[in-house]
Parts: structure tokens; C-alpha cells; sequence
């Protein structure tokens, strides 16, 4: 991972992903979580927005759930506080919480990121 001195607090660095060099997101520090090092075991997950593909960092991926005939609940009425949360569905075991990447970053810090990534790509490969 290439570190990106001028991105937000919430970036981590890019990784070139074939070709394409892409934001990695450390969503321990976008919820708040006790933050850890990087680990081997670690994963990352490629995700689409529209602003273009992302990385996140995750401990582990746990599997796919099919969207579930349980409507989801609007994550405004549970925690009106945590934008990054669009949307909340309760299943048996517990609650899945929807992460809306449309809105982990403020539009100050997409502004940032850009300009990180822009000053990044001469570096690049």
C-alpha cells in the first residue's frame, strides 16, 4: 500500500488493483472502532460507488446474505447521529448494518481524496 500524505484521516493509502489505483478505506476509524495494525490475515473488499471503486479494509468476510424479506429500517430513526449508516435489518442472529459508501466521506474530504490521488499518479507504478 502507497501511502497518501494529503487524504483525509480515513484513507489509508492506494493499492493498484490491475491497473487501477484505488483508495483504501480504513473503516475502523470511520466508526470509531479501537483501531489495530494491518494484518496479513486481513482482507480487502473491492467496492463500486459512483464516484469509482474503493477498498475497504475488513477483518473478514463472513459470506454473502440474499437480500432478506425483512424490510430494512431507515438507520435515521436508530441513530440519527452516524450518516455512514443508511440502513439497519434485523435477523434472527442480530442486525445487519447497511454502510452507505455514497456518504463515508464529507464532500470536503472526497475534494481531499481527489486531490491526494491526482498528486499521487505521477508516483504511480
Amino acid at each position: 500500500m502507497t501511502p497518501l500524505p494529503l487524504a483525509p484521516d480515513l484513507v489509508l493509502g492506494a493499492i493498484d488493483v490491475e491497473g487501477q489505483v484505488l483508495p483504501v478505506f480504513n473503516l475502523r476509524r470511520g466508526f470509531r472502532l479501537r483501531e489495530r495494525a494491518l494484518d496479513p490475515a486481513d482482507h480487502f473488499l473491492i467496492a463500486r460507488t459512483s464516484r469509482g471503486a474503493v477498498v475497504l479494509v475488513i477483518d473478514s468476510a463472513l459470506g454473502l446474505l440474499d437480500c432478506p424479506a425483512t424490510p430494512m429500517i431507515d438507520a435515521q430513526s436508530v441513530e440519527p447521529s452516524h450518516g455512514r449508516i443508511s440502513s439497519v435489518i434485523q435477523l434472527e442472529d442480530g442486525l445487519v448494518l447497511i454502510q452507505d459508501l455514497e456518504h463515508f466521506l464529507s464532500p470536503n474530504d472526497a475534494r481531499t481524496l481527489d486531490e491526494a490521488m491526482r498528486a499521487q499518479a505521477p508516483n504511480a507504478g
